[in-house]
């Protein structure tokens, strides 16, 4: 962890997974954006999480996250309550799923607070919940933080105008390829990405899974591969892994120019490589920083053409 990297705030969900995979499955597992986020965030700086849980929810689940230094008194336990339950199957390419149940639970009225000490971070994560609370939060933050969000088809059709909201109040937007096709109404991903940047956000990364991640930085483009192996059981939360790996890594940044973003894309992109190796977050949990540093370099080294 850098000594002077920026400190990072996440707003997501703090919940239980039942996944199913064609080669195993597990039974409300650790899980949920947040969780996911900080998980690999934390690897690289300071990270705050807001987020609410049930009186179910066992917080000695996440002491390899407070031993790291992250921030958990955002969290909001409600005793009588049930923390969110996402349950679905994975197809055999990894790459479809199946959503059986999304039990919302305590998310459902979920009013969240920053602690005062955390609303003048400069990286902030609004993680994939009701556009709504992303506003709730964004209202809260002082100063000017680099703010990055994501969503989901969900939101994209039920609830619009709160999305556009948010759009228009956030520096960047890390979706996957169908929801901003989706978002875009355009078949085709470049003009999608512009559209949407049209919308507000700057800077657009959009994940592709297996076949990695395109970012598009006002009028400058990249796109980095994914990491190539066949250790992929479980690839809930690769995406709120990537986004960890990318602010973290932003935030130990000297400047936030192209070179800083693309960097940010790779060490996403390491880190979510780390991540689907196991069901939850248990290799983040095990991982360390050189690790990353390690995937980010085999990766460089992918994408390196011959002179031309």
């Amino acid at each position: 962890m850098a000594e002077d990297a920026a400190d990072v705030l996440v707003a997501g969900t703090v919940a239980y997974d039942t996944v199913e995979t064609p080669f195993e499955d597990v039974q409300k597992a650790l899980g949920g954006s947040a969780t996911y986020f900080a998980s690999a965030a934390s690897l690289f700086t300071t990270t705050h999480v807001v987020s609410v849980v049930g009186g179910d929810f066992e917080m000695g689940e996440l002491t390899f996250l407070r031993d790291r230094g992250v921030d958990l008194s955002g969290i909001e336990v409600i005793e009588d309550g049930e923390t969110f339950h996402w349950s679905g199957e994975y197809h055999y390419d990894m790459n479809t799923r199946t959503t059986h149940a999304t039990d919302l639970n305590v998310l459902e009225g979920f009013d969240p607070h920053i602690p005062e000490d955390a609303r003048d971070v400069d990286q902030v994560f609004l993680a994939n919940v009701d556009p709504e609370l992303q506003l709730e939060i964004l209202d809260q933050l002082e100063g000017d933080p680099f703010v990055a969000a994501d969503t989901m088809n969900f939101w994209i059709e039920g609830k619009p105008e709160a999305l556009k909201d948010v759009l228009a109040r956030v520096d960047a937007l890390l979706i996957n390829d169908e929801e901003a096709r989706e978002m875009a109404d355009t078949p085709h991903l470049t003009e999608a990405m512009r559209r949407i940047q049209g919308l507000g956000p700057d800077v657009v990364v959009v994940k592709k899974g297996e076949h990695g991640c395109v970012l598009a930085n006002g009028q400058d483009w990249f796109s980095a591969p994914a990491f190539l192996h066949a250790d992929v059981n479980d690839p809930t939360g690769a995406g709120d892994a990537f986004a960890g790996g990318f602010l973290g890594t932003l935030a130990a940044a000297d400047e936030m120019d192209d070179d800083a973003l693309r960097k940010a894309a790779v060490y996403g992109t390491a880190s979510a490589s780390i991540v689907i190796e196991d069901f939850g977050p248990a290799q983040l949990e095990n991982a360390d920083r050189s690790l990353i540093e390690k995937r980010a370099k085999r990766l460089a080294s992918f994408a390196q053409f011959p002179e031309i």
